[in-house]
């Protein structure tokens, strides 16, 4: 804001109160322009067909490999305790020379760690799985489609 005051040598010149609004004009100008180039850029993208969101029942069948990570852990092949890691890649490359190839649906308590999660994951890697899910609850209220 500028304004001019008496000067100290008596010369009794009037108040100038007006606002200097050059500064905001040119801040004003800069952000605009640099709205009209962004724009193309964020509203361009590669086309892609995304996945529908699906929430299906889990279909059961005797060939699944049901694997669940307690909130410890601990890994259970069905209801069998597997000691380690290398015990459930041993038992997985068994399962995974079968044809068809079974599925591998893993069950991971709300609590546990994600790493216990992820090495189930890489030993299905490790062992030549193709398929592996992960079985959830759905939301409250939410409907099948």
């Amino acid at each position: 804001m500028a304004m001019k005051l008496a000067s100290a040598d008596g010369d009794e010149d009037e108040m100038n109160s007006t606002i200097n609004t050059t500064p905001l004009v040119d801040v004003m100008l800069v952000l605009l322009i640099i709205f009209l180039i962004t724009i193309p850029v964020v509203t361009q993208s590669i086309q892609l067909e995304l996945p529908k969101e699906r929430n299906l029942p889990t279909q059961t069948r005797p060939e699944n490999i049901v694997i669940a990570v307690n909130r410890d852990g601990e890994m259970h092949w069905g209801m069998e305790h597997v000691a380690d890691i290398d015990t459930l890649v041993a038992r997985l490359k068994l399962e995974a020379a079968k044809e068809p190839q079974p599925e591998v649906h893993i069950r991971g308590d709300a609590e546990v760690r994600y790493e216990s999660v992820g090495r189930v994951v890489m030993a299905c890697q490790r062992a030549g799985i193709h398929k592996v899910g992960f079985i959830t609850e759905p939301p409250p209220g939410a409907v099948a489609r």
